[in-house]
């Protein structure tokens, strides 16, 4: 079904960005994959029969991901798809009244680096790729997935910089779909819910299964193939453009 196309995908070593390059190569396409220097990203690619490439990226710096727009180039010699999968979170309240702390600001900064100027920064170079692209006969030349949260609608307690890095992707969606509807470019975003990714699978037993039967249905933690089934569906729907889509078994999180 993928047969053909070549995707950058972000943070493509685990969780949601491994099960999508996983996804597009079995469907038929070929993966820049994009992670840290000190991820597994380059034996993830190795297991992959030459259709992913590695390249070392930190998502918030514009060398970076300039080289691995080249990368993109100068190995498949186009891009399709753009996927945005790089992200942090941390965990503190804005004022911490028993130690009388602030929330730091270089955390809350950092966290907005990453999930939000880095999805930017990936979006604002890829599109210039996509955009030497032949257009099919619907016009189309590329397509973008970015990656928000239910925290962006429903932040916890001690989410703020995770909820504003997250609710500024949702925030740009729509007005990046418009900036690129004149090239055939599409934007989504997905809002995954609680997904078994390695961070939450750091968490001792007990809680995952507390948190599992937190999600009305399926009452179970979703499987990151299924956040990547989402990546397809959009990549595959040629109407699927300036929409945000949560991925999340009908969770509403709680305070």
């Amino acid at each position: 079904m993928l047969k053909g196309v070549v995707a950058l995908v972000t943070g493509g070593a685990s969780g949601l960005g491994r099960a999508t390059v996983e996804r597009i190569v079995r469907q038929g396409g070929q993966v820049v994959l994009c992670d840290l220097p000190t991820s597994q990203g380059s034996q993830v690619a190795a297991g992959m029969s030459g259709n992913v490439i590695f390249a070392p990226t930190d998502v918030s710096s514009e060398k970076d991901v300039m080289n691995a727009i080249s990368v993109t180039k100068e190995k498949f010699g186009k891009l399709d798809v753009a996927v945005n999968c790089a992200g942090i979170g941390v965990a503190f309240k804005t004022y911490n009244f028993n130690k009388n702390l602030p929330h730091k600001l270089e955390d809350f900064t950092k966290v907005l680096m990453v999930n939000t100027v880095g999805t930017f920064n990936v979006i604002r170079l890829a599109a210039g790729l996509m955009g030497e692209n032949q257009p099919n006969e619907d016009g189309q030349r590329g397509v973008i997935v970015n990656t928000a949260s239910v925290a962006a609608f429903e932040g916890q307690m001690g989410q703020a910089a995770y909820s504003a890095s997250k609710g500024a992707i949702v925030g740009m969606t729509l007005p990046i779909a418009r900036d690129l509807a004149s090239q055939g470019i599409r934007v989504c975003t997905i809002a995954p819910g609680l997904f078994k990714t390695p961070l939450l699978e750091s968490l001792p037993e007990k809680v995952q299964a507390y948190l599992a039967k937190t999600v009305p249905f399926p009452q179970r933690l979703g499987k990151p193939d299924e956040y990547a089934m989402m990546v397809e569906s959009i990549i595959l729907n040629p109407m699927m453009n300036g929409e945000v889509v949560r991925v999340d078994g009908a969770i509403r999180m709680q305070p």
